[in-house]
This record gives C-alpha cells, sequence and structure tokens, in this order.
C-alpha cells in the first residue's frame, strides 16, 4: 500500500483515506484532491474519475492538445487516474482525453473544475483561489443572523440581468455587480441576496439550472476570486449570500458530465430513472458512491471555499419520487415497492447533516412543492434536515386569490386562510420568485385586475401580506420597482420605472416593509412558532378582509388588519387581546406609497368592551385594497 507521505512526494493529492472516503460515499472535501491543483514546487497535479476508461491523458496548449501527449496513470482500483504536469500553470487552459472501451476518444471538462472558460467554450482552466477575505466580523455573527428567529429577507438576483453595462456589449463585472448589489439591498433593507445559479452553465438561457460547472464560477461576470470578493464585500456591509444549487439534474452537453467515461458513469442507464421528463436533462445516481461524493463536496466547495451563508437546494421534489412527471410504466419502484427515491432521500440527510455539521452558522433551503414530512426537520427525527423550506402552497394559493376580480374574492376566501391548516409543520420561507414571473405569467403588476391604480394597491398589499405572514421573506428582483413586463433574462431591469411615483411608491413600501420586518420582533421572532401568530378575523368572506396577530416572546403585539376589496372600510370593528392606544406603524394606502390616503389618524384606542371572544374591541378604518398595521406593547 502507498503511504500518504509518499503521495505528497510524488505530487499526488489523494491519500489512501481519500479514496476510501470517495468510494464509500462519503467524501466532502474533493475539490481539493480531484481535478486540477498548482503544486507548491511548480506544475500541476491532475485526477479525473474515470472507471470504464482505457486510457486518460491531459491535453493542454502546452501539447498542442494532442491525446496521449501526457497520460495519466490508474489508481488501483479507485477508478481515478491522475499524474503530474511540471510545465502546467496557473491560467493553463485543458481538457481530458478519455479513451472508452470502444476506442471512442471523449473530450471531456474537468468534473472538478476550479475555472472554465467563458461560454460557449468548453476547456477548464487551472486555477489558484488563494483570497484574503476580509468578513471575519459577519462570519463570527451569521449564526444569529442566519437563525429562525431573526429577520430573515431575501432578494433574489439573476446577475446576469440584473443590471446591464451602459457603454458596451455584455455582462457587468463581478465587481460592477457588487457595487450595485450593495447600495439597492441596503437602500431597501433586504438582509441577504439569493444568486440563481452562479455555477457555470452553457446555456445563458438556463438561467444557470443547467450546471456544468459544479465548483466553477460562470466566467460570463469574471474569475473565481473575483466572485469570493463579490460575497466578501457583501458580507462586510452586512448582507448574507445564499446561493442557489443544482444537485436534482445535469444536461448532457457531450462536453460534460453526460456519458463521461463511455458509460453513464454520473446518471443511471435506464431512461425511466436517468433522462428528467420536464427539461431533457440527466438524474443523478444517487445511489453511486462516487457521485455522492462528488456532490457533497460541490455543497461544501461553495459553503467553505466560497463562505456561502446557505444554499437554497433546487427541485428537491423532483428527487422524491421516482414517478415525478411520469405516466405509469414510465418509472421503476424503488426495492420496497413505493415511488419514493431511497437513494435521494440518504443523500439530501447527508448533505444536510454535512452542511450543518461543518459550518452551524448557514441555512439550508429546500424548494419542495409537495407535502412531503418533515422536511425542516432534524434527520434524527425522520426529516430530511433541511432548516427551512420554500413555502409553494402559500404562494400559488395567494396569486390565485389576488388575481380574481375583487367581487369575486369572497367565495374564495379559503386560498387566504387555507394556510392556517399547516403553517407551522415546516420552517417556511415565503417566496415570490423568478418562476412567478416566466413563462408568460407577466409580471407581478400586470396580472392584477383592474385599473392602473387598483392593480398598484393590490400589488402594496400582497406585498404587505407576505411580510406580515409568518415565515421568512424572498422576493424576486424587480418586484420592487413593480416591472409592468415580464422579467427577460436577456435585458436588465427597468430601473426607470422609479421616476415615476407610483412605482417609487411600491419601491418606498418595501424599503419600509423590511424596516418594520427588520425592526418589530413580533413580526419575525416567532416566524416559525405558533405562539407567534393567531387570526383576530378569518371568516370576513362577505367584505373580504382579514385580520391577524403577529406576537413576539414579550408579548408585544401588531394587529395586521388588509382590505382585498376597492371599498373603503371605515369604522370596522373587530375584537383584540387587549384595551388600550394601537399605534398605526404602517399603511399601504398612505400617499407617499401612492394611495388614496385613508387611515386612522396615527392610531386607534381599544375599548375594554368584548367582542367576538376577545377581551376588547377597536374601531379601524381600512383603505380600499390596502392593509394597516397597529402595534401594541405588552404593558
Amino acid at each position: 500500500m502507498r503511504t500518504d507521505r509518499a503521495d505528497a512526494a510524488a505530487g499526488n493529492l489523494l491519500s489512501e483515506q481519500d479514496l476510501y472516503l470517495f468510494n464509500e460515499g462519503t467524501h466532502r472535501h474533493l475539490a481539493d484532491k480531484l481535478g486540477a491543483h498548482l503544486l507548491e514546487g511548480g506544475g500541476t497535479s491532475f485526477a479525473v474519475w474515470a472507471p470504464n476508461a482505457t486510457a486518460v491523458s491531459v491535453l493542454t496548449e502546452q501539447n498542442h492538445w494532442q491525446v496521449g501527449a501526457d497520460p495519466l496513470r490508474p489508481r488501483a482500483s479507485s477508478g481515478i487516474w491522475e499524474g503530474v504536469l511540471p510545465g502546467v500553470g496557473d491560467g493553463a487552459l485543458y481538457k481530458f482525453a478519455i479513451t472508452t472501451r470502444d476506442g471512442r476518444v471523449l473530450e471531456k471538462a474537468d468534473p472538478y473544475a476550479l475555472r472554465t472558460e467563458q461560454p460557449p467554450r468548453t476547456a477548464s482552466i487551472v486555477a489558484n483561489l488563494t483570497y484574503d477575505w476580509n468578513d471575519e466580523e459577519w462570519m463570527a455573527q451569521r449564526g444569529a443572523r442566519d437563525a429562525l428567529d431573526a429577520p430573515i429577507s431575501v432578494y433574489e438576483v439573476h446577475l446576469g440581468s440584473f443590471a446591464r453595462p451602459d457603454e458596451r456589449e455584455g455582462f457587468c463585472t463581478y465587481e460592477e455587480l457588487t457595487d450595485l448589489l450593495i447600495e439597492h439591498v441596503k437602500r431597501n433593507g433586504f438582509t441577504h441576496v439569493e444568486l440563481m445559479p452562479v455555477m457555470e452553465h452553457p446555456f445563458y438561457g438556463s438561467w444557470g439550472y443547467q450546471v456544468t460547472g459544479f465548483f466553477a464560477p460562470t466566467a460570463r461576470y469574471g474569475t473565481p476570486t473575483q466572485f469570493m470578493a463579490m460575497v466578501d464585500r457583501l458580507h462586510q456591509a452586512g448582507i448574507g449570500v445564499i446561493l442557489d444549487w443544482v444537485p436534482s439534474h445535469f444536461p448532457n452537453d457531450a462536453f460534460a458530465l453526460a456519458s463521461f467515461d463511455g458509460t453513464h458513469l454520473y446518471e443511471h442507464e435506464d431512461p425511466r430513472l436517468g433522462e428528467h421528463p420536464d427539461w431533457g436533462s440527466l438524474i443523478f445516481n444517487y445511489g453511486r458512491h462516487e457521485v455522492r461524493s462528488f456532490l457533497l463536496s460541490s455543497a461544501e466547495h461553495w459553503l467553505g471555499k466560497y463562505h456561502a451563508d446557505g444554499l437554497r437546494v433546487d427541485a428537491v421534489a423532483s428527487m422524491l419520487y421516482l414517478d415525478y412527471s411520469r405516466k405509469a410504466g414510465e418509472w421503476i419502484p424503488n426495492r420496497l415497492g413505493g415511488r419514493e427515491n431511497l437513494d435521494a432521500i440518504e443523500f439530501l440527510r447527508a448533505l444536510n447533516i454535512g452542511a450543518y455539521g461543518e459550518h452551524p452558522g448557514i441555512q439550508m433551503i429546500a424548494e419542495e412543492s409537495t407535502a412531503w414530512p418533515g422536511v425542516s426537520r432534524p434527520v434524527e427525527l425522520g426529516g430530511l434536515g433541511f432548516g427551512m423550506k420554500w413555502d409553494m402552497g402559500w404562494m400559488h394559493d395567494t396569486l390565485q386569490y389576488v388575481e380574481r376580480e375583487p367581487v369575486h374574492r369572497r367565495f374564495h376566501h379559503h386560498e387566504l386562510t387555507f394556510r392556517g391548516l399547516y403553517a407551522f409543520s415546516e420552517n417556511y420561507m415565503l417566496p415570490l420568485s423568478h418562476d412567478e414571473v416566466t413563462h408568460g405569467k407577466g409580471s407581478l403588476l400586470s396580472r392584477l385586475p383592474g385599473d392602473d391604480w387598483q392593480r398598484f394597491a393590490t400589488l402594496r398589499t400582497l406585498l404587505a401580506y407576505q411580510f406580515t405572514s409568518p415565515g421568512k421573506k424572498l422576493l424576486f428582483m424587480g418586484a420592487e420597482l413593480a416591472q409592468w413586463r415580464e422579467w427577460d433574462h436577456d435585458s436588465t431591469l427597468d430601473w426607470q420605472l422609479l421616476e415615476y411615483p407610483l412605482h417609487e411608491g411600491v419601491r418606498r413600501l418595501v424599503a419600509d416593509l423590511n424596516a418594520a420586518y427588520r425592526d418589530e420582533p413580533a413580526l419575525h421572532q416567532l416566524d416559525c412558532d405558533p405562539a407567534g401568530f393567531g387570526y383576530v378575523e378569518s371568516d370576513d368572506a362577505a367584505e373580504s378582509t382579514l385580520s391577524y396577530l403577529r406576537r413576539d416572546r414579550d408579548g408585544n403585539t401588531i394587529l395586521v388588519c388588509s382590505n382585498f376589496t376597492p371599498v373603503p372600510r371605515p369604522n370596522h370593528r373587530i375584537g383584540v387581546p387587549l384595551a388600550g392606544s394601537w399605534t398605526e406603524i404602517l399603511n399601504t394606502d398612505a400617499e407617499i406609497y401612492g394611495g388614496s390616503g385613508w387611515g386612522n389618524a396615527g392610531g386607534v384606542e381599544a375599548l375594554a368592551t368584548p367582542l367576538h371572544d376577545w377581551p376588547a374591541q377597536l374601531s379601524v378604518t381600512l383603505p380600499p385594497l390596502g392593509t394597516v398595521l397597529l402595534r401594541r406593547p405588552s404593558s
């Protein structure tokens, strides 16, 4: 057996322990072992997993891309081929030439590449990821900032269309985007950004969800260290960074993972398991140990090397169900005869155990659209181990409700209240994401009924409903501008809209909602605890109003009252838990937001007269298509 010392002397980064963990499916640090790595004494170490290849060599500019010029040698029975190229240094382009069992030679990008060429070019690049971080203060505090009792308000961003350069074609750089993001996110009060996948992807129109470079940030906007600087500066500005991460599938591009060594290595051979019917992509074989190590290491790479504060895991539902988007006969039951993907479940649990074990201050967030139980519950209690889950049901029901004509909403009041049955079954994040403003759906504003005034008013009360409902918040870029047009990844946001009062009013409301959410513990401290929420009036379908309480641990209370019709409701009487003064802290119908100015002159007085099983009552003016927030301290 070769010793670790002998391996190091030969320039081989993989120890026997590494091989054992890799083949066991538990290695989480392969980004430091496989792929291309600069050696202290010069040259570069190369290693690639291709167990069914008959030969593997490295193609570089130095050897004029000649197959076989720089061969790698197999490492025992691990399936890994390795070697050192003395003259290859930082910035060198390379690929692997893999000879298959039937004699074909495949030119493949490195699955573990730390840097890539800018698409449509497909070579991998030797990279030095040395970077001096300056976010110590953030890293020390992020456990508290990412906690379930903290205000977490996420601004979802697609970097390529957030902003475009004014005087040149192409994209803004990571540096340029950082300056713009910090200014905008701070101005509007968001606590985190969530970046749609920055991992390298050949097709820009996939928005990053068709990943080929699971360890490399896209070269469209700059280098890996420039992306590190983006994260670093966002942290220094007090802004958390969540990355979209896609372990559910990968594209079938010939230069990448598909049929990597001439066999179905990363994917299943049987299309009933290995091909995704919705996206025309390939599904990872979660039962293969080395594939699990690959994905676990990818997650660790972004959390560790890039200081990400969490991963939003895309399309979890498609991973959990063998029959996802498949008809009878198009899928294969598991070994117990069921539809659950047992290997994917095991992988997700291992993913979350490892992520929280090495980075206890982060959050793992699942985009999971079904009623799978325990997504955000600990593994030891039978859950999947995520910290949060997107509430897709809330999003669907709420948008369906507000898209109805106000006169019809009285017949669909349950679309607002149904969430009360399950609101605390998971640790939820409430998303109004990019998915809601694409594929012909239109923008949030354009799909609302009524004249322009009613549309803006409804959008404002929709946002207030999101920010005051229990759960963390996520808003896709452009909603705060009240964009008229659907999101287009090929152009920038319509920033010029802020020159118009109604659009600027929505932006200002978002900033004020974020401020209230952040500054009022009653609006965030018990987001995931039923003690922090209670309906006051949930059955007023006839007038389409809804009233509920938010509380903090000290008993401070905020009353939220919404009117989903264009008819003002003066002298609307409801029961409340406390008599005395209730201060109006926000009103979406205020003139500064573009509203009509209906309100409560700063507050109302609750009388100690019981009403509707409450010990006190008050009379509140509900603005047309508006929401008011009233605060009552505990004493």
